[in-house]
């Protein structure tokens, strides 16, 4: 007789680095591994609904190459020889390490490095505990959301915005700036169900025909970096027509008047040539929101991945404030609720224990960083040794060819606690195994959404895996860092974030899962006033002081638009590099993670492949399917070419991000993008790359 194996269902949060954050139902079986995955129907914004690649985590977390013994380098930096060790000798040799490394060149020589690999608050910011009590080098993080988050709250003065769950209450949904379907499905969710129970229609607004793209009513097709170029034609129609709301504008913004006397150049026509659009299709879409003011703006960052993204988002979102379209139920503006969370981090973080007088470095310049610019180390000495969790910098980091130089230096040492034998752990001197999300406990908070979220250990990790604060703890107790966060738990640490942050206790999120935090109406649609002292939106932002993360003012701030429109600080094609490259998000991976599951990598067609449209193949002698080498300053790819008529001519589109070891020549597609930090505090600008673009035979490997 067969014994079936007792399947529980337990409940947990998306860890990932996506918007959505999803509500999780997952299948326990046997109290030892899991089975499918499903989003909660509970879940007022999950809704039942999550992507496919989560979907099915069994194959990733009960993977037979994951990481289960610490290791110790033998071979050469890359070289892939590691013998097993003991945990007290890992911990032991990055603590001499450390130390050592501190006693010769100071503190800030050790450098802990991490980012989203995670999104829970413990095990992701922790790492910053250590750092504040040995007053290690801080890190300005800046390869996501700088830009995006600056341009946004550059209007509104707030990370907010009205509660995404009222897509399906809009008359139009426009999603500009995100491939949804890719990276966070659930706005299609709410944005197919208006389209369903209210006739609405659905927006698209993206640099090639994705997936979303052919979901939607009406598929703007812009160049890339000319989204403001679009907003301020639509802004121009919607006053020229008088469809400006202009009772909401004199009541709730700055400069009405001077915007709409900029804007009269700003003609469909003029923007026809910028973006590439038709005039009828900006007149059209112009058209269809004087008709349906209740539009709901999703703002992503994709268009804001270029060095002119700030006003390119604040362009943008300065549409529904011209149309009054905040003034209803679904309609206004969202791009992440991050701002809303009021959250007090100093036991998880340490922050009691921060210097600001400690230089901050540029995590998207790790290359430089480590290859000794002199700017990029902020005046001060060498970084000798690094502290890696939570990210991949030599696969995801731009200016790969410097990252790979960086993480040879023999005199560099470096610890990395990873899940996977990734490309940057295959360059560390001592790997640590790390746990998944279901085999600790952490706690969520949504950006693309309003719900706090609680992740307990499921099941048990497997092997000798510990949690990232596991091992942060060990190694403050090796170097002498004394904080109380250190002695505390996982459980302990949410405990007192949540009380601190006056939102309520464990014992009561355990409860009931998640806490839905969404400000009311009002609030969330700056009825009563937007975030400033006037509480005007700001059409004329002050560039130098827009209240967003910063670490100080980089790029050409100076020459910014004072209103908003198409500022060309972008990487413009030339006569050498006649094409400009994105490397947009693809379906089945995320950044670098799930790219190790067999599934993803046969969905994504087994190999990278860059959209060539099929004119600019012929043009160039390309076939579908032959190897192409593109190329810039920063270094050449080589990868296949899949011919393909949704991307614009002189557009190229790479859906990342695949190892570099699934490139022939094992340089990844990083390699072309640049760390120059965007104005005004910084960012990467990785969809803004102009290249050249050949048969792969008539260049050298």
């Amino acid at each position: 007789m067969t014994v079936q194996p007792k399947i529980t269902r337990g409940h947990s949060a998306c860890p990932h680095d996506c918007p959505s954050t999803c509500a999780l139902d997952v299948e326990v079986i046997d109290g030892k591994t899991i089975g499918r995955i499903h989003g909660s129907r509970d879940n007022s914004y999950t809704a039942g609904v999550i992507c496919a690649k989560v979907a099915r985590y069994a194959e990733r977390i009960h993977h037979p190459d994951r990481l289960l013994h610490p290791l110790k380098r033998t071979g050469p930096k890359g070289s892939g020889r590691f013998e097993r060790i003991s945990w007290d000798e890992a911990l032991d040799t990055v603590a001499e390490r450390f130390r050592a490394v501190e006693a010769e060149h100071g503190p800030e020589a050790v450098w802990p490095y991490y980012y989203a690999g995670t999104m829970g608050l413990v095990m992701r910011d922790g790492i910053n505990r250590l750092r504040h009590v040995k007053k290690y080098s801080g890190q300005f993080s800046t390869i996501c959301t700088t830009s995006a988050w600056t341009g946004y709250i550059a209007g509104t003065g707030l990370l907010a915005g009205a509660d995404p769950r009222e897509m399906a209450k809009s008359d139009c949904v426009v999603i500009w700036g995100t491939n949804a379907v890719h990276t966070q499905v659930n706005v299609m969710t709410h944005a197919l169900r208006a389209r369903k129970e209210r006739g609405a229609k659905i927006v698209a607004i993206d640099i090639y025909m994705n997936a979303t793209m052919k979901q939607a009513d009406m598929a703007l097709l812009v160049k890339p970096g000319t989204d403001g170029a679009l907003a301020c034609a639509v802004m121009h129609v919607l006053f020229r027509d008088s469809h400006a709301d202009r009772a909401y504008l004199a009541q709730y913004t700055d400069c009405p008047e001077e915007l709409e006397a900029h804007l009269k150049t700003r003609t469909p026509e003029w923007a026809a040539a910028v973006t590439g659009l038709a005039v009828e299709e900006i007149e059209a879409f112009a058209r269809l929101l004087g008709e349906r003011p209740r539009a709901y703006f999703r703002l992503g960052y994709g268009f804001a991945r270029q060095r002119n993204g700030s006003v390119n988002m604040h362009a943008a979102l300065s549409v529904p404030a011209v149309l009054g379209a905040w003034q209803y139920e679904g309609g206004g503006a969202f791009h992440s609720n991050s701002g809303v969370y009021g959250w007090r981090k100093t036991m998880i973080e340490g922050l009691d224990a921060l210097d600001r007088s400690v230089r901050q470095l540029d995590q998207s310049q790790i290359g430089r960083v480590l290859t000794g610019d002199a700017e990029a180390l902020r005046g001060g000495g060498p970084v000798k040794a690094l502290l890696i969790q939570n990210t991949n910098p030599v696969s995801v980091a731009p200016e790969q060819e410097l990252v790979k130089r960086g993480f040879a230096r023999e005199d560099l040492f470096v610890c990395v606690h990873e899940q996977f034998m990734t490309e940057t752990a295959l360059m560390a001197d001592i790997v640590l195994p790390a746990t998944m999300f279901l085999e600790h406990d952490d706690l969520y908070q949504a950006g693309g959404q309003q719900h706090i979220l609680l992740g307990p250990k499921l099941v048990e990790p497997p092997g000798e895996c510990r949690s990232n604060h596991e091992v942060i703890a060990a190694l403050a107790e090796r170097l002498g860092a004394e904080h109380p966060g250190f002695a505390m738990s996982p459980r302990e640490l949410i405990d007192w974030t949540l009380e601190n942050s006056k939102r309520g206790k464990l014992a009561e999120l355990e409860e009931n899962r998640w806490i839905d935090i969404q400000p009311p109406f009002r609030r969330a649609h700056f009825l009563d006033g937007f975030n400033w002292p006037d509480g005007k939106f700001r059409f004329k932002p002050d560039w130098t002081k827009v209240p967003a993360p910063r670490s100080g003012l980089f790029g050409p701030h100076e020459t910014m638009p004072a209103l908003p429109d198409h500022w060309t600080a972008i990487e413009t094609a030339d006569e050498r590099h006649p094409f400009r490259l994105a490397t947009s998000p693809a379906r089945n991976f995320l950044n670098s993670s799930f790219t190790e599951t067999p599934t993803s990598a046969q969905k994504e067609g087994g190999r990278p492949e860059l959209f060539i449209h099929p004119q600019d193949a012929a043009a160039s002698g390309i076939e579908d399917g032959m190897l192409v080498a593109i190329g810039n300053s920063r270094g050449t790819v080589r990868l296949h070419a899949r011919l393909y008529d949704g991307v614009r001519r002189g557009v190229l589109i790479a859906e990342s991000i695949w190892p570099n070891a699934s490139f022939v020549d094992g340089r990844g597609i990083n390699t072309l993008t640049g760390a120059d930090q965007v104005a005004p505090y910084g960012g990467a600008a990785f969809h803004d790359n102009r290249v050249w673009l050949r048969r792969a035979e008539q260049i050298r490997a």
